[in-house]
This record gives C-alpha cells, sequence and structure tokens, in this order.
C-alpha cells in the first residue's frame, strides 16, 4: 500500500519523473536476473563462468542506473535493495534468493516510478502471431521452438518459448520490454519500430507457446469458476507482470499452466472480469474515435465494429434479461455509428453519435451491476424469452408436419423431428464446445444466424407460393391425386430435415445464452417454472394449430399456410440481413424508421430492400398462381 501512495504522490515530492526509459531499462535487467541466475550458479557453486561473470555485470549496472535515478522518498531504500541483490550475485546465493531479491526489487521500482505496465487496449492477437511469422519465425522457428532456418548460424542461438522453465519466469511485459529494447549480446534486435500496440500482442503470442492450447478449456473453467483465481489476477496490469512461476505459488502447478494458457490466450477475458465489464467496448469507441479524427475510415470502421462484437455482443444476454429495451437502443446506436462511418459523416456529428453511444454504455453497465432479480421478473424473463425464440420455429414445423399429414405421408415425418432433435442437441452441444472447449466469436454467432436466416427465408419464400399455387380451385386435387408421390421422394425427406433442422438450431443456442444469463442471477426455481410455462405454452399452441388444420379443408389449409410462410419469409430477411451487418459481412445505412423485432423489422437500407424484394416476390408469385388458376 504504502508503494502504491508513494506512486501516487511520487510527481509533488520529486517534481520530476524518471525517464520511462532508463525504468524499463533497469527492470528488464531485473527480469534477466531473476530468470537467468540459475543457469550461473547452482549449490553455491559457478555452473557457467561467462553467464555468472553476465550476471555480476547486470547487478552492477542495476546499481549504478538506481543510483542515478532522481533523489526522493524511498530512492535509497531501493539503492539498497540493489546493493542486497548484488552482494546475493557475489555470494554465490540460490537462485530462488536471487529471484526473489530481483522480483521484489523490481515491483518497488515500478511503485515509485511508474510506468505502463499493460497495452492501453486489447491485443489483436491475430496481428501478433503475423507479425511473429514475418518477423520471428526464421529464427524462433514457427512453433517457437528456437529451430528457424536461420538459427544454424546465430551464436548465441535463438531463445526456445517453448522451454516451460524459463517460461515460468517470465512474464509478457518482460517479453515486451525484450520486443522493444532488443537483447545485448545476441541477434535480438529491437523492434522499438512497431506501434505499441503491435508489440504487446507480440508478446502475448510468444508467451503462448510454453503453455499448451489444450490447457485453456480447463483456464477457462478455472477462471469462470475460481475466485481465488479472479482475485490472483485483477485486471490488465495483474496479467502482464504477473510470472506464472509466482502464480503456481499462489494456486498450483496445474492451475497456473491452465490459466496461463487460457489469459494469454484471451486477455479481454480479465477487463471483463474487472469492475467495468464493458472496458473493452469504450476502448474500442476511443480508438475508432481517434481513427475517424485522422481521417482513416477503414480503422474506424473496424474498430466500431469490434467495439460491439467484442465488447459488448458477449454481455447482451445478460442485458436482455435484464432490460430487453435498452439492449435494442445500444443496438440501434451502435448500428447508427457503423453507418455514420460509411457515410463519411462530419466530425462533429460523428463524435456526438460516440457520446451517445458512451452514455448507453454507461446504463448498460449500471443494469449489468444491478443484482436485484426479483423471483417474479425471473420467471417472466424466462417465459417471454422461450415462448419468443421457440414460437417462430415452432410455426415452422407445425405447418410442415401439418402439411405432410394431409398429404398423407407420415413416414416423412421422422426426417422432420430428427431435424428438430438433432439441432436442439446441436444447440446445446454448440453452446457447450463454446463455453468449455473453443472461443466461437460474436462474428461467427452473428454470421451463422445470419446465414440460417437467409436460406430458411428462401426456402419459405419458395415454399409459401408454391402452396399458395396449391390453394387455387382444383390445383390441391390435381397435386395429392398426381404429384406428392412425385414430390416427397427421399431427396425432398433430407431437404425438410435440413430446413427443421435451421430453423431450429438459429433459435436454440441463443435461448440458452439467455437462460444462462437468467440463472447467473438467482431464482432458479422461478427461471425453471418459466422455462416449463412457456414449453407448455408452446406445446398447448402446437396442439391448438395441428388439431386446427386437421379440420380445414386442404385449399384453405393450403391458402393459409401459404400466408404463414410468406410473413415468416419476409421476417427471416429482414433478422437474416441485420445478423449479417451486424458481423460486419454487409454494408449498413440506418434509416429513420422505428425498429419492430417482432416482424424482423430494423431500419437499415439494406434490410428494408431485402424485405421489400421478397415481399415483390411473393406479390408477383401468387398473382402469377391467381391468374394460372384463373386461365385453367
Amino acid at each position: 500500500m504504502r508503494y502504491l501512495l508513494l506512486a501516487l504522490l511520487w510527481p509533488v515530492f520529486a517534481g520530476a519523473a524518471a525517464a520511462p526509459t532508463e525504468v524499463k531499462t533497469i527492470w528488464r535487467l531485473l527480469d534477466y536476473l531473476a530468470v537467468d541466475y540459475r543457469g550461473a550458479v547452482a549449490n553455491g557453486a559457478v555452473i557457467s563462468a561467462s553467464e555468472y561473470a553476465e550476471m555480476s555485470d547486470f547487478s552492477a549496472t542495476v546499481l549504478r542506473e538506481i543510483s542515478a535515478l532522481p533523489a526522493g522518498p524511498e530512492h535509497d531504500e531501493l539503492v539498497s535493495g540493489a546493493q542486497g541483490l548484488q552482494s546475493a550475485i557475489a555470494g554465490r546465493e540460490s537462485p530462488e534468493t536471487v529471484a526473489r531479491k530481483a522480483r521484489d526489487l523490481a515491483g518497488q521500482l515500478l511503485a515509485v516510478y511508474p510506468i505502463a505496465l499493460s497495452p492501453r487496449v486489447i491485443p489483436d492477437l491475430a496481428r501478433g502471431h503475423q507479425l511473429y511469422a514475418e518477423g520471428c519465425s526464421a529464427c524462433h522457428g514457427n512453433e517457437g521452438k528456437g529451430n528457424g532456418p536461420a538459427s544454424a548460424s546465430l551464436d548465441p542461438k535463438p531463445v526456445d518459448f517453448t522451454d516451460l522453465m524459463r517460461a515460468r519466469e517470465r512474464s509478457v511485459f518482460a517479453l515486451y520490454q525484450v520486443i522493444g529494447q532488443g537483447l545485448d549480446g545476441t541477434s535480438m534486435r529491437s523492434f522499438a519500430n512497431l506501434p505499441d500496440e503491435d508489440r504487446w500482442a507480440l508478446a502475448f503470442v510468444v508467451g503462448q507457446f510454453a503453455f499448451p492450447e489444450a490447457s485453456q478449456a480447463q483456464g477457462k473453467q478455472l477462471w469462470r469458476d475460481d475466485a481465488q483465481l479472479r482475485e490472483a489476477i485483477t485486471g490488465m496490469d495483474a496479467l502482464t507482470t504477473t510470472t506464472p512461476a509466482t502464480l503456481s505459488t499462489e494456486m498450483g502447478d496445474a492451475t497456473a499452466v491452465a490459466a496461463v494458457s487460457y489469459l494469454r490466450r484471451n486477455p479481454a477475458a480479465v477487463t471483463v472480469s474487472q469492475g467495468s465489464v464493458l472496458k473493452l467496448a469504450r476502448d474500442r469507441l476511443r480508438e475508432s474515435a481517434d481513427a475517424y479524427r485522422k481521417g482513416d475510415r477503414a480503422t474506424a470502421s473496424r474498430l466500431a465494429v469490434s467495439a460491439y462484437l467484442d465488447g459488448f455482443e458477449p454481455v447482451e444476454p445478460q442485458l436482455a434479461a435484464k432490460d430487453e429495451p435498452l439492449l435494442r437502443r445500444v443496438e440501434t446506436a451502435m448500428t447508427d455509428l457503423r453507418s455514420s462511418i460509411s457515410s463519411g459523416v462530419p466530425e462533429a456529428d460523428f463524435m456526438q453519435r460516440i457520446d451517445t453511444a458512451g452514455q448507453l454504455l454507461d446504463q448498460a453497465e449500471a443494469r449489468l451491476g444491478a443484482h436485484e432479480n426479483s423471483p417474479a421478473s425471473a420467471f417472466v424473463g424466462a417465459f417471454t424469452i422461450l415462448l419468443r425464440e421457440g414460437l417462430e420455429a415452432l410455426l415452422i414445423v407445425v405447418a410442415i408436419v401439418a402439411f405432410l399429414r394431409k398429404a398423407n405421408r407420415s413416414e416423412v415425418l421422422p426426417y422432420v423431428h430428427a431435424g428438430t432433435v438433432v439441432a436442439l442437441l446441436g444447440g446445446v452441444a454448440t453452446w457447450g464446445a463454446a463455453t468449455y472447449l473453443i472461443s466461437i466469436s460474436g462474428a461467427s454467432r452473428e454470421a451463422t444466424e445470419g446465414g440460417g436466416s437467409l436460406f430458411a427465408a428462401a426456402v419459405l419464400l419458395f415454399v409459401g407460393i408454391w402452396m399458395h399455387g396449391k390453394s387455387q380451385a382444383g390445383a390441391w386435387q390435381q397435386y395429392i391425386k398426381e404429384k406428392v408421390d412425385q414430390a416427397l421422394t427421399r431427396r425432398s425427406a433430407w431437404f425438410l430435415f435440413a430446413l427443421a433442422f435451421v430453423v431450429v438450431y438459429r433459435e436454440v443456442f441463443e435461448t440458452i445464452l439467455f437462460y444462462v444469463a437468467l440463472w447467473s442471477e438467482g431464482n432458479h426455481h422461478a427461471v425453471l417454472g418459466g422455462a416449463a410455462t412457456a414449453i407448455l405454452g408452446l406445446a398447448l399452441i402446437a396442439c391448438l394449430l395441428l388439431a386446427y388444420s386437421t379440420r380445414l379443408p386442404i385449399g384453405k389449409f393450403f391458402s393459409l399456410s401459404a400466408g404463414l410462410m410468406a410473413i415468416l419469409a419476409v421476417v427471416l430477411t429482414g433478422k437474416g440481413v441485420a445478423a449479417l451487418q451486424e458481423a460486419n459481412l454487409m454494408p449498413e445505412r440506418l434509416l429513420a424508421l422505428p425498429r419492430v423485432d417482432l416482424v424482423g423489422f430494423f431500419p437499415t437500407l439494406q434490410g428494408v430492400m431485402a424485405q421489400s424484394a421478397c415481399v415483390i416476390i411473393l406479390v408477383i408469385g401468387f398473382a402469377y398462381n391467381r391468374r394460372a388458376a384463373g386461365g385453367a
């Protein structure tokens, strides 16, 4: 605590801060002493004269550099610590003792002379992998084993990043320092020419090699369930400066390896567990604003998309469970923001949109932080979510089942039932994989939902026009008598399987996410009660629809089914376009019209055009059917 207080008051006492480069250099030397001393001394004896000479030289440099820092409170204590470290190395004390002294001194140094310990924004790891392939793999190898094509001619050899013993002592901040400053006496040059964000991204990538990717699934579960682990790594600074060895001391080797494997591959997880769950969204919005000011609209657009998909979309289920109208306002503001970039609005207008989005994020965070959730609200939330998400799929599946019964083709029904069951199981499996095995991005989820919606819309468009044609006088009789055996081949049966699967699967995964959010708020009995009531409601609707369809004359049945299919085709077209726009796979231009989620109306030019085209095709198809029936 006293070091933290000194860090805050130091500019007042000293009048001038130490140069960041000097402090970083000292810290880097201390980090190397902590890591590499074990290669020089063992059991009180020198095992490598060259390594020991280097350690002695480093300790002398640390003392000299610390002594040259601006005088002030705690400066003498830092000098004393440097002297103690130098004496420990001169006395050939154990690697554990030297590492502890070096780490303690490094911590004191950063408390007294604060410097940035972590990136300003979440590192772009895809960019980090690209940089590694371009600038590091030639020496360190594609897998970081120090065996790249150029390694044979280098002396000393490149570091093997997969060496777990060495990696345990190396923090991400230490790797970042070396990337920026290089390493004297080796072929490791400085990459100070890279932007700060790129150096951090590269450091996180290099820091992954010693920790198997397969362990991150366990790490993800630990990070979610282990409060002690989250307390040990309370923010990005802790993530970048904590060594795996330190974490291992507190949590055990297995936990440390799994946690490091997960967090170095998913650093955004740390920001979500901090006080500001929407920090990433705010950071991306700020960066987008900076890029727009500089005239870089492409970067501004990419960052605005990331603000939604990476920063906000992960908490959508929680917010929807608490305040769905606020969720819709945030989504609309984000869409407006992205649309304004494409339109090239004046800078002042764009900044106003940034402010609006930021204010809505503040409101969202306040609602997310409110833990009160009454049993009544939990019941209503669970009931309405399942009823709303399930009704759309239910209508389509029931229409298919009713049609098959009318056509006396009950042998095809198992295909429809199988498609529904596989979709239910597939949705649960996808959620399980996303939770415990792999990370599914917001863009991937939106793209899947968008593609599925448009596929279903296209099918329903065709089926709606086809059914309308069969509803005309005499057409259904001819169909039943002559065409049903040809139309419902095995290929058609599998087609119905695919349709049932798509329309159900697209709803299941999102519904599960909403329920996970509700469950985390407590009132489990109310949630289960709401879900059970919604299931009973859906079952009742299905029974009523099927019973009603059996009493309808077949011509009337085809007519009503055609209308239902047409409406659902228009709704799914709007939802599909909106999902692809949120995934940044389709441009968007916002219109000054209200948003109506119930009918899939999202006020973008592209969405309105797509739905209008769908309506036009339906009108033309229905008109053609009437004309054909009239001429028959």
